[in-house]
């Protein structure tokens, strides 16, 4: 196998592995906030006072965190049309990610939530504020600084396992890379490339989060 570098390779197929970034910045972005909304909510349900939706909700997180990622892309591009639901690879992948780090985020806000000293829980029911403005005004800006790190961390993770999208089609970095590899018979060159792609997103990506973690911190008077 040739090992040389190819710079002309390289800068031929730069254009399309920069576009297939796009893409892959895109499916992240999208799957992250389905995942931060949607996992606020779980968390918020597993508090309720109706228990049987809290075991309904806990079992559901369980669920997902217990199979790989893989394995839901897969069932909801695949076997979703067998039960009426068709959707497209981008929306299949959005939908999976979203999904899947939903579950482990809901698990970071827990642990936020649980962070908030029972004293400010008991003040808020001393004072009669209702659910929805001990949860908004008292409760989630204490428990959002403590799991700001564990946000940050999840939102690396997503970029890394944007690439299993590539089994459904989606034109994201791996996909790219491999019909490039394909195409040309060289898989040094683009994988390569993809690698570093990669580690270009996650640098900076880790310090926007911790420059956030630092504002929230600020807004909140934490500091």
């Amino acid at each position: 196998m040739d090992i040389n570098w190819d710079w002309d390779l390289t800068w031929e197929i730069l254009p399309r592995l920069l576009w297939a970034t796009l893409n892959t910045v895109a499916a992240a972005a999208s799957g992250y906030v389905i995942a931060l909304v949607l996992g606020l909510v779980l968390a918020l349900l597993q508090r309720t006072a109706f228990k049987p939706l809290r075991v309904v909700v806990r079992e559901f997180v369980e669920f997902i965190r217990s199979t790989p990622l893989l394995l839901q892309i897969f069932f909801i591009f695949f076997v979703g049309p067998q039960f009426g639901v068709t959707l497209t690879p981008w929306v299949s992948g959005m939908i999976a990610i979203g999904l899947y780090y939903a579950a482990y985020l809901s698990e970071v806000y827990r642990g936020g939530l649980e962070s908030v000293p029972a004293g400010q829980w008991e003040a808020c029911k001393a004072i009669s504020l209702s659910q929805r403005d001990t949860y908004m005004r008292i409760i989630i800006p204490q428990a959002l600084p403590p799991a700001m790190a564990g946000l940050g961390n999840y939102l690396n993770a997503i970029i890394k396992d944007t690439p299993m999208l590539s089994v459904i089609g989606v034109a994201e970095l791996m996909h790219a890379a491999t019909a490039i590899g394909a195409e040309r018979y060289r898989f040094l060159e683009p994988y390569t490339m993809v690698g570093i792609i990669f580690l270009i997103i996650s640098l900076p990506t880790s310090g926007f989060m911790r420059l956030a973690e630092a504002w929230v911190r600020r807004k909140l008077g934490m500091q």
